[in-house]
């Protein structure tokens, strides 16, 4: 059986993001970078899988530019075989992400998708609903916890309220949150060996996938600071002060 996992490289969530002073970008320029949290603890369960039989190979695949390959070599160190990069300096949105993923899942042909819920860097959450909608496959997002048997997967996914329990049919995709699972410890051998393992190259061109942005962005901006907090006399005042922020 064989697993898919999208990784994508952001600025480490460590890092305290600024915007560059002409309001055009985020300023990415000698900040961090790693793979999203989210694709980490995606990576970390496929291998855990693997790791218990259930999977025989794991296929990383990461769409970005070049320096992509790191993020790509960081799966790999965690147990990932081999890895894809698709390299494009274009800006991806979900939907151009989701394509590609089509591409690669119909030439892989995968029993098992798994993504992070959303990339921290825009907070889309789109991408695995969109991959699944594409493949006409089954999905269960919001996973904390993943039983994969010989002809479907168990999740457990969180709700509004609770969690709630899907058996999905495989060919399934399935996508990763913060409970389902505490990624390992990449070590420095690994590291070395991970640039062992087989990385293809593919290009949008080559797999026939338009990735131009349909959206523009005008700006960015930083939020407001917040202002300062008012010490109240009594209830009576705090409730006054309630009421005039309700009627605004």
């Amino acid at each position: 059986m064989k697993a898919l996992v999208a990784v994508k490289r952001v600025v480490d969530y460590n890092v305290k993001v600024r915007v560059k002073s002409d309001g055009s970008d985020v300023d990415t320029g000698n900040v961090k970078m790693s793979m999203n949290p989210f694709d980490e603890i995606a990576v970390e369960e496929a291998v855990r899988l693997k790791e218990s039989g259930k999977i025989s190979e794991i296929v990383a695949v990461s769409l970005g530019g070049k320096k992509s390959e790191d993020t790509l070599r960081t799966a790999l160190a965690m147990g990932a075989d081999r890895a894809v990069h698709v390299e494009t300096e274009a800006v991806l949105e979900p939907l151009a992400v989701a394509k590609l993923l089509k591409a690669i899942a119909e030439k892989e042909q995968p029993q098992l998708i798994f993504l992070g819920k959303q990339a921290i860097d825009d907070d889309a959450n789109q991408t695995a609903q969109m991959l699944a909608a594409l493949l006409n496959a089954p999905q269960g997002t919001f996973a904390s916890k993943v039983d994969l048997d010989v002809e479907e997967v168990r999740v457990v996914r969180e709700i509004d309220g609770g969690v709630e329990e899907v058996a999905l049919k495989l060919p399934a995709v399935i996508s990763a949150d913060l409970r389902l699972n505490e990624p390992r410890f990449v070590k420095l051998p690994n590291l070395m060996q991970a640039k062992k393992k087989p990385l293809e190259k593919l290009t949008p061109q080559e797999l026939a996938i338009e990735v131009t942005p349909r959206l523009h962005v005008k700006g960015y901006a930083e939020p407001a600071e917040r202002s300062g907090g008012v010490k109240v006399a009594s209830v009576v005042e705090l409730v006054e002060k309630l009421k005039a922020v309700k009627a605004i």
